[in-house]
């Protein structure tokens, strides 16, 4: 059950894309604005550039080792128990810091902007229910939910961007670089921990599940460049419609973007059929998320089966997700001082060391398998 190999390259592409896209479409252009201001879309093109090169070196690990998932390499490399040891540590730090963080934006998002009378924990143990479904019917179902929803997906992206385009303000993005270039690498930085280090999560199940393995790391990186650009797009448009300054105060400015469509005094309030948009990506990151925990356990603990995990997961994720953000300094500290270590040592420093040992040993074995030259004879004169 492991090791079925059910999506097409198609389907990895877009359960790529709407990982990528995930909650980065509400958080991340606040957090831009507030660093780069009216410059965050160059931040943002700077953050594709390195998190590409990023994504790619992930790629090329699980390129050397097809089918084979991050804890299959880890044991390969680090040797079978610390190996297992330093997946396990993985899958549990990602469990804390990914679904339920997400999940709690989620509720968040619902209990602030569209249903403020309604507990958070009903709008929590709503979406998760439909999570664990989706983790109960495997990888290969989620590649064709993905698949069927992504032109759906497509269509209302474009809707949003096009109509808000009648609202661009050109003045909102001057002066370019009026800081200089200091602002603009924190900001970058933010956007590549968001939208890029957090696929490290993917490479924990996904390479198995490919049917075509030698193709993997192509189609990882391209849903990452088609993810990233929409985010770019997204973050580009918050500067030209709301300008930096309400962009850094909002809690979600893609929300408060769609809340702007106005079509002469007709076509208007439509941002909770745009919000359909977050619900999408959001659910497919939770999901990804989860299956990858669900994976790691199930193969670190020699489980034939990650089904009988799902709902221990689920209902330590429901438990976790609420309390996972006590307070609002707590959340900021929490994104500002903890999540970005944590996830360049995930994302970035963990897969960096492994195909540096990888090549390590590639280079050993082949001094090794080097013929000796052949002793002088003493008799030759």
């Amino acid at each position: 059950m492991l090791n079925e190999t059910n999506i097409s390259l198609r389907q990895l592409t877009i359960l790529t894309v709407l990982f990528t896209v995930g909650s980065a479409i509400l958080i991340v252009p606040s957090g831009m604005a507030a660093a780069a201001k009216q410059d965050a879309w160059i931040a943002a093109l700077i953050g594709v550039a390195a998190g590409l090169l990023i994504v790619w070196l992930m790629g090329t690990l699980s390129g050397y080792y097809p089918q084979m998932t991050l804890v299959g390499i880890l044991e390969t490399l680090l040797g079978k128990w610390m190996g297992k040891a330093v997946a396990l540590i993985l899958a549990l730090t990602l469990f804390l810091a990914g679904p339920a963080t997400v999940l709690h934006d989620v509720g968040d998002f619902m209990t602030t902007q569209m249903m403020p009378e309604t507990p958070i924990q009903a709008l929590v143990i709503l979406f998760a229910t439909v999570v664990l479904m989706g983790m109960r019917a495997g990888i290969e179902v989620l590649g064709r939910s993905a698949e069927a929803l992504f032109p759906w997906f497509v269509i209302l992206y474009v809707s949003l961007v096009t109509l808000i385009s009648f609202k661009i303000d050109p003045h909102n993005i001057s002066p370019v670089l009026e800081s200089g270039l200091a602002p603009i690498w924190p900001a970058a930085l933010s956007f590549i921990n968001v939208a890029f280090l957090p696929h490290i999560a993917l490479l924990l199940f996904l390479p198995s599940a490919a049917n075509r393995p030698e193709q993997f790391g192509k189609n990882f990186v391209l849903g990452s460049l088609i993810g990233s650009l929409l985010l770019v797009i997204i973050i580009t448009l918050s500067i030209f419609v709301l300008g930096p300054e309400i962009t850094a105060r909002s809690l979600y400015p893609s929300y408060s973007l769609a809340k702007k469509i106005d079509i002469a005094h007709f076509l208007q309030r439509i941002e909770v059929i745009m919000a359909t948009i977050w619900f999408i990506s959001l659910y497919f990151r939770i999901t990804l998320y989860m299956c990858a925990v669900a994976y790691s356990f199930a193969q670190i603990f020699n489980l034939k089966d990650y089904r009988p995990l799902v709902l221990p997961l689920g209902m330590l994720l429901v438990a976790t997700s609420i309390v996972v953000y006590p307070n609002i300094p707590f959340k900021q500290t929490w994104d500002t001082e903890t999540w970005t270590p944590y996830i360049l040592t995930a994302g970035l420093l963990l897969p960096a060391v492994l195909l540096a040992i990888h090549l390590l040993r590639k280079m050993i074995g082949k001094m090794k398998r080097r013929p000796n030259p052949p002793a002088p004879n003493p008799q030759e004169p």
